[in-house]
């Protein structure tokens, strides 16, 4: 037949760019494979306790101290790898007393000892360094320290290091693979100011020379960019919550004028997203170390067990929606979405960072369940499909591995919506409920990939969802469904994608009626005098429908 080329509808919320424009692919380079991969130098030794021992200068912005590296073998080894920036001076590792030496090449720092450690061996040594570290220009997308000022002129410092690295400003084994198992966290500050990390404070010491050093313990595994210090003259109030594991103590910790603002914001958001990201998840992964709210001088991050925070005490994202519904003006956006990285980024850790998918996609999407709290289910799914019109298609999600570099940003926005439509494909809100309370159970504490997710989402769900993960988050382009009718009163469609034998089931409307069809990449026939209508609202896809004769 013929085609009169009438075009009915083709793109369902378009984003601006296409997705298929080439995109010039990155140079790497040895010191991006030096950070990014767990080479056998990494791999060597499973890291079981940090103590962290920093005092910081806030007038020269000048930092200085140690950091104590326990460890076990996990082969016989004599030579191994941590990292810490270049511009941050090492001057000594000591080994059992003595002195190690050391070399450096660009941002890693190799060791070797005296004698073979062998295999399962628990062992232990200290690095002591200074410097001044990265001071960040645009926190937290582009890493580092930020020094300001409160509203009475005195110091208020944060630092977020996400990507960039835990080793800008300490020595640390920085890959997101290895997670310490408990840490102690000592930062050393002028009198009369606070630090405030992750876990309890364990005590406070006064110094001689007019600083306090704050000591905190954290009691669960934690990942090295999640390891933060904030440094100001703090008010402290503080909350409990009835929560799945007990008595979840809630603590708030802000600047003095910030303080009525604080009770009224806090108060109103963090309750009720515990109640609904604890019935989703399961219970707040860190109950020995409690829940924080930390006022910071940049706009929010996930630091586990002491959150950042920076939204001005507005509702939305800095007062605005994100999703353009009018849903995301009804709560605080940073509480709502950093508090979601407990469970997916701080629970559950990529190894890679080029998985980040796992820690932003998911977290988006408790953002909707949040909504859906308030407004109803529908909300939640208008919430999600609102935030395509951010959504790029520029670069695939998932990034390169072993480079330490992220995919696409629209690992947040069709991250999102790629979990809300598995939720409808499995079409089973108790079964989907478990597969998000199991991924928090089975891999909490622990470091994941793509790989494992996926493998376990299928396993659950009864059903192979492989080439729906693998359109979204390894293609920049999303599926187009092509649909042909006939004034006859027949419908052809396929899947146009670059996933070969991609099968998404999709919900459509054909006359007032709603059912599922199975589309692949081979036209299949169906009769409906009215044509179909796909449940965009669910699905985020492209539509091609074109009438002929």
């Amino acid at each position: 037949m013929k085609s009169r080329s009438i075009i009915l509808f083709l793109v369902i919320f378009l984003s601006i760019h296409t997705g298929f424009a080439q995109v010039k692919a990155p140079v790497f380079t040895k010191a991006d494979t030096l950070r990014g991969k767990l080479t056998p130098l990494r791999s060597s030794y499973d890291i079981n306790y940090y103590h962290l021992d920093v005092k910081v200068d806030i007038d020269k912005r000048f930092i200085s101290g140690s950091n104590v590296f326990r460890f076990t073998a996990t082969r016989d080894l004599k030579r191994l790898q941590f990292d810490l920036f270049e511009n941050l001076a090492i001057h000594k590792v000591i080994y059992h007393g003595k002195e190690l030496p050391f070399e450096r090449e660009f941002n890693a720092v190799f060791i070797d000892f005296p004698a073979t450690i062998t295999k399962d061996t628990k062992d232990e040594f200290t690095v002591f360094y200074s410097g001044q570290p990265t001071i960040a220009e645009r926190a937290p997308w582009e890493g580092g320290f930020s020094f300001a000022r409160d509203k009475q002129g005195k110091p208020w410092v944060g630092v977020s290091c996400q990507g960039f690295g835990a080793s800008s400003w300490w020595p640390t084994k920085d890959h997101q693979s290895d997670e310490a198992d408990s840490m102690m966290i000592s930062v050393s500050v002028p009198r009369g100011l606070m630090n405030v990390s992750n876990g309890r404070l364990r005590s406070t010491e006064k110094l001689n020379d007019d600083y306090t050093r704050y000591n905190w313990a954290v009691s669960y595994p934690i990942n090295n960019y999640n390891v933060t210090l904030n440094i100001a003259d703090y008010v402290h109030f503080e909350d409990s919550y009835a929560g799945e594991n007990g008595d979840l103590s809630l603590d708030y910790y802000v600047l003095k004028e910030n303080l009525d603002k604080a009770k009224k914001q806090f108060g109103a958001n963090v309750k009720p997203m515990l109640e609904v990201f604890e019935h989703w998840f399961g219970p707040y992964p860190f109950y020995r170390d409690g829940f924080k709210l930390i006022d910071a001088p940049y706009l929010g991050m996930e630091h586990q067990s002491a959150i950042a925070y920076g939204n001005k005490y507005l509702n939305g994202y800095m007062g605005s929606d994100l999703s353009g519904t009018g849903y995301g003006l009804k709560w605080d956006y940073i509480i709502i979405h950093e508090a979601g990285h407990e469970w997916f980024g701080n629970n559950i850790t990529s190894k890679d960072i080029a998985d980040m998918w796992i820690h932003e996609g998911f977290t988006m999407y408790s953002e909707a369940l949040f909504v859906e709290s308030l407004d109803g289910k529908k909300a939640g799914a208008r919430y999600i499909a609102g935030v395509r019109a951010k959504v790029s298609n520029d670069i695939p999600i998932i990034g390169p591995y072993d480079v330490n570099t992220e995919g696409s940003a629209d690992m947040y926005y069709k991250g999102a919506n790629l979990v809300h439509t598995l939720r409808i494909l499995i079409g089973n809100d108790t079964k989907w409920r478990e597969i998000l309370r199991g991924l928090n159970k089975d891999f909490g504490l622990k470091t994941t990939t793509t790989e494992e997710v996926i493998a376990y989402i299928n396993s659950k769900a009864g059903k192979d969802l492989t080439k729906v993960f693998d359109q979204y988050l390894r293609y920049s382009s999303i599926p187009v469904l092509e649909i042909s009718t006939t004034k006859k009163g027949s419908v052809r469609y396929r899947w146009n994608s670059e996933v070969p034998g991609f099968n998404m089931p999709l919900r459509v409307t054909s006359g007032n009626k709603l059912q599922w069809i199975f589309p692949t990449d081979q036209w299949k026939t169906m009769n409906s005098k009215t044509g179909i209508r796909p449940d965009i609202e669910n699905f985020f896809i492209k539509v091609s429908a074109v009438i002929y004769d």
